[in-house]
């Protein structure tokens, strides 16, 4: 794959738009662990994915609306993340966040591997010891056991392949795409997604409707709406974040 119409690349934005969303999807990523046993995780997609959509909406305005030249990558685009944050927000519950995140941030890697394969990008030995050292970085922090892995655990390993192919397609194919633009369009999957799935599971009998796959929706007062707002915050600079870094 190459990019249709290369641009010059802004490391220093980079860097610093994907330390900012980092730091706004891991906080996302604790509530959603606090909340886990409160909302069903299709609840958490439909909600929170409608309080973006009217705030990216206001802020895009009319141009929001057009459908970008690179529709179908896009939409592939959003449902590799949507598939990505069902699989990592299926792990939280079952394992310590310590392990989930140490399973999560192999993502450089894959990031890195995918790029020298895929769009035959160099990477210097310099490079790869800097991920290594990054991710040596997040083991040290988190100081996962070996108590704190199960089977779980490769879901959060299919989402950093997951998110490092959407991020290849940023790069590749959705550059010259509004950040803004792919932020709706991936929103707008987690609505559908949860839409569908919140449909499906009101079929089922009543005895299997439980866990956070599977429950029914859960009432939501103040303390729930205001999980639901700071999740919104955290997805909104996240979703459009990731696309400014990986574009720029």
């Amino acid at each position: 794959m190459q990019p249709a119409r290369p641009r010059p690349d802004n490391l220093p934005l980079a860097v610093g738009v994907i330390l900012v969303t980092v730091l706004a999807l891991s906080l996302g990523d604790a509530l959603i662990k606090l909340t886990s046993s409160s909302f069903v995780i299709w609840q958490i997609f439909v909600i929170r994915s409608l309080i973006v959509i009217p705030c990216l909406l206001a802020v895009a305005g009319r141009g929001a609306l057009r459908l970008p030249q690179a529709a179908g990558w896009v939409a592939l685009r959003s449902a590799m993340l949507v598939a990505m944050w069902v699989c990592y927000y299926l792990a939280l519950p079952h394992l310590s966040l310590p392990a989930a995140a140490a399973a999560y941030y192999t993502l450089p890697i894959f990031i890195t591997l995918f790029s020298a394969l895929v769009i035959g990008e160099r990477i210097s030995r310099t490079g790869w010891i800097a991920v290594a050292l990054g991710f040596a970085g997040v083991l040290l922090i988190l100081r996962p056991g070996p108590d704190d892995f199960n089977g779980f655990a490769l879901l959060p390993l299919i989402a950093a392949m997951l998110y490092a192919g959407a991020m290849i397609l940023t790069r590749t194919r959705c550059r010259e795409a509004s950040p803004l633009i792919l932020s709706l369009a991936l929103n707008i999957g987690f609505v559908a997604t949860g839409s569908v799935a919140a449909a499906g599971i009101a079929l089922l009998p009543a005895e299997a409707r439980q866990g956070f796959l599977l429950a029914p929706w859960a009432g939501m007062g103040a303390p729930e709406w205001l999980s639901m707002a700071l999740l919104a915050a955290a997805l909104l600079i996240g979703s459009i974040g990731a696309a400014v870094a990986y574009q720029k």
